[in-house]
């Protein structure tokens, strides 16, 4: 293939102009190796850093028993499922698996699929279609928006967590001959680690004879009756969630009623077109179900840890947002400054990205911390430490 030069003029240049502008905004992002140290640590470019960037919520993805298991997996079934579930690549495993899954978040049926972004890409355009109303949280995931995208639907952006304004919107969408109404939401936000009102939500898509889709990724695991989430017990069609977060492997799932999981069998993409996850990912979430509800102390401490660093960051003048979670975003602003500190905490051996747009809106660049039940107290208090010593450039 003909090398191109660096601003050629032709078929490539809409490429230099957008890395070129990213660039210039501070927006340009690369991919860096790191090789995990411990449970809450990484060696990035010969340095050992404290990591506070990572979904594992509960520091199971090296749990022992996650890593046996796998292995087991593997060698019972191999390495690969090798086709769709629906060819031959539904293996025994997947449905004990998703048995587990089924009882332990208080639904008839669970699903798997290969991940969170292909669920809910899959998800929203196998149950709308083109005459059908999207109703989706303006913070929601790109996931969740792409997935509405290509219902080629009518989609409305209810304000963030306000369910006045839902109930409005879902007025408004009555009587207008809709072929369904689907509300579309996440239980903790990704970005922002707030909670959206579940149980509120459930009961007006009941009044409203809405479908309700509730992304539990950063929920599962975390919070709720033995980390079952937080739509447990609740009314919700479509409960959907991740298993490379809290449950320290790779995947998600849905959670539904037996009729939709039968609907989503013979109308899912992402189930039906996809080569089926590998068998040592199921057995590293087999174990992961085995231990998973019996973690409440660690859950205890992580909410604990992540209550005290918001009131540190607080305190030293840091803004953590609508945070409640183990999510804490500290809200810089502008894209260059929040690179700065990312890179002052990585000086001082922690690994804390910079969140950039188009990831969050315009002027709502921050690190975005992540904790977990693998980081001790004196941790997150040499984290404190190091943004107290930050200098704004």
């Amino acid at each position: 293939m003909k090398k191109e030069e660096p601003g050629a003029i032709g078929r490539y240049a809409f490429i230099d102009a957008e890395l070129l502008r990213r660039e210039k905004a501070s927006q340009l992002r690369s991919l860096k190796p790191v090789v995990p140290a411990g449970d809450a640590t990484v060696n990035a470019d010969g340095r050992l850093l404290l990591n506070f960037s990572s979904n594992d919520y509960l520091g199971l993805s090296r749990h022992p028993l996650l890593k046996e298991r796998a292995a087991e997996y593997i060698d019972r079934y191999g390495a690969g499922s090798t086709a769709s579930r629906l060819v031959c690549g539904s293996l025994s495993c997947f449905f004990e698996v998703e048995e587990k899954l089924a009882a332990w978040k208080g639904t008839e049926r669970a699903l798997i699929l290969n991940s969170g972004f292909q669920a809910n890409v899959s998800l929203l355009p196998a149950i709308a279609d083109k005459d059908s109303l999207i109703i989706s949280d303006a913070l929601n995931h790109a996931s969740l928006i792409a997935g509405a995208r290509l219902c080629r639907c009518r989609v409305e952006k209810a304000p963030h967590n306000d369910v006045p304004a839902l109930r409005r919107l879902l007025e408004d969408g009555r009587g207008r001959g809709y072929s369904r109404v689907i509300v579309a939401t996440e239980s903790v936000f990704s970005m922002d680690g707030d909670r959206s009102d579940v149980a509120a939500i459930s009961k007006l898509c009941e009044e409203f004879d809405a479908f309700l889709l509730v992304d539990e990724a950063h929920a599962t695991g975390v919070l709720g009756p033995r980390g079952a989430g937080l739509c447990h017990g609740l009314n919700v069609d479509l409960v959907m969630g991740t298993l490379g977060k809290a449950l320290g492997s790779f995947g998600a799932y849905v959670g539904s009623s037996e009729r939709m999981y039968q609907y989503l069998v013979n109308c899912c993409g992402g189930l039906i077109y996809s080569t089926a996850p590998p068998p040592a990912v199921l057995g590293a979430v087999d174990a992961a179900l085995d231990i998973v509800p019996g973690m409440d102390r660690q859950r205890a401490e992580l909410a604990a840890n992540a209550a005290f660093l918001r009131e540190e960051l607080i305190r030293l003048g840091f803004s953590t947002g609508l945070s409640e979670t183990q999510i804490v975003p500290v809200l810089i602003g502008g894209e260059a400054e929040t690179l700065h500190l990312s890179r002052h905490l990585s000086e001082n051996g922690i690994l804390a990205v910079a969140i950039r747009p188009p990831t969050v809106g315009k002027g709502q660049s921050r690190i975005r911390l992540s904790l977990s039940a693998a980081h001790t107290r004196e941790m997150v208090e040499r984290l404190v430490s190091v943004f107290a010593s930050w200098k704004r450039p």
